[in-house]
């Protein structure tokens, strides 16, 4: 699932708690926008490293 559409997931699901009352559903909501986040960063993590991986590689060819 895209990390943007999870993020929205989460936010809604703390908002519905927050209006509801549900402090489960908020937290959950809280948790899911946590994990999208750490997500995004480690997909971005990994791409820095590709692309030094690769500048490495043509710089010593």
């Amino acid at each position: 699932m895209n990390t943007g559409l999870e993020k929205a997931k989460g936010r809604i699901k703390e908002i519905t708690g927050k209006l509801t009352g549900h402090e489960r559903l908020e937290a959950e909501g809280r948790t899911d926008q946590m994990k999208a986040k750490i997500r995004h960063t480690m997909t971005s993590v990994r791409h820095r490293a590709e692309g030094i991986r690769d500048s490495l590689k043509h710089d010593r060819s």
